[in-house]
């Protein structure tokens, strides 16, 4: 008999050459259309009206970033288990029943193109402007050469003042192990390598598009436009400048706000100086309906406000303070 020094040399010989000589130059160019370079930005539409629910975006994000396991128990609430973004999780995808219509009646029609479920793949939206990159002591958090917002592990000190920056609820500390803050690196590292995110690639429906953000926003407006036309009229971007409306679908009542509680041509998600989201989404209901913030704003954008009022508050009680002196010492 062979010894299994053997056959593990026979099945080495019998293994085919492979056909490449090695990884694919660009290889994004061929999965995304999309040529990664340095110095432009990148990121994330999530078409919502084309997920299906199948959380391969989910696995393939653990699997390539080494993430454990979670989401063992439903939640009793939904099909979806892992519930939410965390320090484990960086893409959740979101299971939304409309069961009832605003009226409260139980929905018995659906909308065009459209079932009575809602489903949304979560992720770090890669702030213009981030809360967390700006409450970072340490510089932990940074922009990369790609636009987007990363962690670096070791100098991230878990200190958690990026947790309640957040004005989206993404980063987490992960308490259980390291202590420190994780989310989503839009899969820096193999951006650096010319691949598409591995969220993105796995994607069967192509919810996850992945490349260029200027391309990004002119292919998510186009596509409103066309749901519009087919009868998605509630089709909207969140966290992108919306398409100005064609003049067959322009609603004739200036001034009215759409689902998301703005004008028409406002870019919901970009507000309080956040600026454009990186990762940005079309939604065909309420932000609030999908967990996301209707307004979602930067913690430092309150700052001077609340500064003023304290000071006023001050000012306040002390004039009142001074009056009653004043008419105390008359008595």
């Amino acid at each position: 008999m062979l010894s299994f020094r053997c056959l593990c040399i026979l099945a080495l010989q019998a293994t085919p050459t492979p056909i490449l000589p090695g990884p694919i130059p660009h290889e994004s160019e061929l999965t995304a259309n999309a040529r990664i370079e340095p110095g432009q930005a990148f990121g994330f539409f999530t078409d919502t009206t084309l997920c299906i629910g199948c959380k391969a975006c989910e696995v393939a994000c653990k699997e390539w970033n080494r993430l454990p396991a979670d989401g063992f128990e439903l939640t009793g609430q939904s099909y979806d288990n892992t519930g939410a973004l965390s320090s484990t999780t960086w893409r959740h995808v979101a299971f939304v029943e409309q069961i009832s219509t605003d009226g409260g009646e139980r929905a018995t029609t659906m909308q065009p193109f459209q079932s009575n479920w809602l489903m949304m793949s979560d992720v770090c939206k890669h702030c213009e402007r981030a809360g967390c990159l700006d409450a970072c002591p340490t510089g932990a958090l940074f922009k990369t050469e790609f636009q987007t917002v990363v962690v670096q592990q070791d100098i991230c000190n878990g200190c958690g003042y990026c947790v309640p920056a957040c004005p989206f609820g993404v980063i987490e500390l992960e308490v259980l192990a390291d202590g420190r803050a994780h989310k989503c690196t839009l899969c820096y590292d193999r951006m650096k390598g010319g691949f598409e995110p591995a969220c993105a690639k796995a994607c069967p429906t192509n919810s996850i598009q992945f490349g260029n953000l200027t391309d990004l926003q002119e292919r998510a407006a186009r596509r409103v436009l066309d749901l519009q036309r087919q009868g998605v009229a509630s089709a909207y971007l969140y966290g992108a400048p919306n398409p100005s409306p064609e003049p067959a679908l322009r609603v004739p009542k200036p001034g009215v706000p759409d689902l998301s509680g703005r004008l028409p041509g406002d870019a919901p998600g970009s507000t309080g100086g956040i600026g454009d989201l990186h990762a940005f989404f079309l939604l065909t209901d309420r932000p609030e309906v999908y967990n996301l913030p209707t307004a979602p704003t930067l913690p430092a954008s309150r700052v001077g406000p609340g500064l003023r009022r304290g000071l006023a508050t001050l000012a306040g009680l002390a004039a009142a303070a001074a009056l009653t002196f004043i008419i105390g010492g008359r008595d």
